[in-house]
């Protein structure tokens, strides 16, 4: 009987030693004579425990981690090719690790379970029921389906989905485009890239639902050059589903036609803006167009494009294939669905995790990420990306979803979390902002281009101690400049995390508490 045994070829897992892990499972198998079947699956989302091996048992699979090469042989010693070994490496049935099964996954259902290149475990495990569903209808009924589940775009700005759907569908073309926004930049956030990773056939099956949806017939998935495994793993997707009639003149003979490109970005984080990506994209340099015209009238050479971030599009195969009311279970208010969020910075079990909209950020620091990794109290969580504001524990306590965030200041952004323990300077990190902005400023507006290197300036006096009181109402009066008179997030978003750092963190910035 093949023995099956998983190790994962998640970027995470690849770096701690993966593909040397595999190698060595093999080459002891062989000396041992065994027959095993290795399944180069996608993580899991535990990265703390990458590269965690499962073993395929009747009872379940069964995990081990985090291994190394030189673990392996103890492991077939112990018999884990068995699953019931007893080795200080065992964590059990890993569907049952409680950071694993107390999730609530839509998006992520299939990572990590599956092999992200075998088409058939994607149909097995679900997969391409909701384009099915959706050929079955009209263009203005899928976005309607859109539309009813609350589904808003995951990459920052949560626009709802199905009125920039009804744009481009109601918009007269010749030519329409699907444009997939995969500039995953933000610091702390790696959803995209694992979902690229681990299951492409779901962004590439979202991707096609769009365009069935607005009469679009190409598409193109803007990468960041800074992940070529996920680059290599999209280009190889694509060419089984366009070989087995899932893109192509005649998707699934449907007599509608998709042809879907990926493409890599230079590492501009401006170019995470929809409208830098499109002059990118376009062979341009990446740099902010005035807004309107909006992209989905005039998007990509002019015509009406969607552009929807990887988490937007990987979500709407559910929706499709289980529903509108079934998505809107899950989730809060407007905040409809579930949301993958990603741990790290000083954090003991990062990784990535998918819950309902609601949950509570105490909750994620604590029953999931298992408080700091240094072990000292936690002092700030910066939600959202660098650009997000700085959370205090006086509001660890909120529920997570967009309106929440919104009245206290904040932005959910990309589901990002990155955690600092009492040892961190606020001052230094709302500098660290500042200089961010003026590094990534693609430099088309003054509030930005400028205000941000003038802002640097100001934190050095503030942190040296010159002129204080003065130079924190200077601070204050540039991040009004620049939140109000910036032509993107870019600039306008810096002042959150300055902000919120002089506001929760007045000590750091030579001030009393008020």
């Amino acid at each position: 009987m093949t023995i099956r045994i998983f190790v994962p070829r998640d970027s995470t897992a690849i770096a701690l030693g993966a593909h040397e892990v595999a190698e060595a499972i093999a080459a002891e198998a062989h000396r041992r004579r065994m027959d095993i079947q290795i399944v180069r699956n996608g993580t899991r989302g535990m990265l703390w425990l990458e590269p965690l091996v499962e073993v395929q048992t009747p009872a379940g699979r069964i995990g081990f981690g985090p291994v190394q090469a030189a673990d392996v042989t103890s492991l077939f010693d112990a018999g884990f090719h068995t699953g019931h070994a007893l080795h200080p490496l065992a964590v059990g049935l890993v569907e049952r690790i409680p950071y694993f099964r107390n999730q609530q996954r839509l998006t992520f259902a299939r990572a990590g379970i599956t092999d992200p290149l075998s088409l058939s475990d994607y149909e097995f495990h679900g997969g391409y029921e909701g384009l099915r569903e959706a050929l079955k209808l009209d263009g203005a009924s899928i976005v309607e389906a859109i539309s009813q589940s609350g589904l808003r775009g995951r990459g920052g700005a949560a626009f709802p989905a199905g009125i920039k759907w009804k744009t481009v569908l109601d918009a007269p073309a010749a030519q329409k485009y699907v444009v997939c926004n995969a500039d995953e930049g933000d610091s702390g956030s790696f959803a995209d890239r694992i979902l690229m990773e681990a299951d492409p056939f779901a962004l590439i099956e979202g991707m096609t639902i769009a365009a069935v949806a607005v009469g679009a017939n190409k598409g193109y998935i803007y990468v960041r050059s800074e992940y070529p495994h996920a680059i290599d793993t999209l280009n190889e997707a694509i060419d089984i589903a366009l070989d087995k009639g899932y893109l192509g003149d005649d998707v699934l003979d449907s007599g509608k036609a998709f042809h879907l490109q990926v493409r890599k970005g230079a590492g501009a984080y401006i170019c995470g803006e929809e409208t830098a990506l499109l002059e990118s994209l376009e062979g341009k340099r990446g740099i902010v167009r005035a807004k309107p015209p909006l992209p989905a009238l005039h998007g990509l050479f002019g015509q009406p494009t969607i552009v929807n971030n990887v988490l937007t599009l990987a979500s709407v195969p559910v929706i499709l294939a289980r529903g509108a009311a079934h998505y809107r279970e899950f989730g809060t208010g407007r905040s409809r669905g579930t949301l993958p969020i990603q741990l790290a910075g000083n954090i003991k079990h990062g990784g990535l995790i998918e819950m309902p909209f609601g949950v509570r950020l105490r909750d994620i620091l604590f029953d999931y990420g298992g408080g700091t990794a240094s072990g000292r109290p936690i002092k700030a969580v910066q939600v959202g990306g660098p650009l997000g504001a700085y959370v205090p524990e006086a509001h660890w306590d909120m529920p997570l979803d967009y309106e929440t965030f919104a009245g206290f200041g904040a932005v959910l952004g990309h589901g990002s979390i990155v955690v600092h323990d009492d040892t961190v300077n606020m001052a230094k990190m709302a500098r660290y902002a500042m200089e961010f902005c003026a590094i990534e400023s693609c430099g088309k507006c003054t509030p930005c281009r400028i205000g941000s290197t003038r802002g640097v300036e100001v934190m050095d006096r503030i942190i040296t101690g010159k002129d204080r009181p003065q130079q924190i109402h200077l601070l204050r009066d540039l991040c009004d400049t620049m939140l109000h008179g910036s032509l993107c997030a870019m600039g306008g978003m810096t002042p959150y995390p300055v902000l919120s750092a002089l506001h929760h963190f007045p000590q750091d910035f030579g001030q009393e508490m008020q």
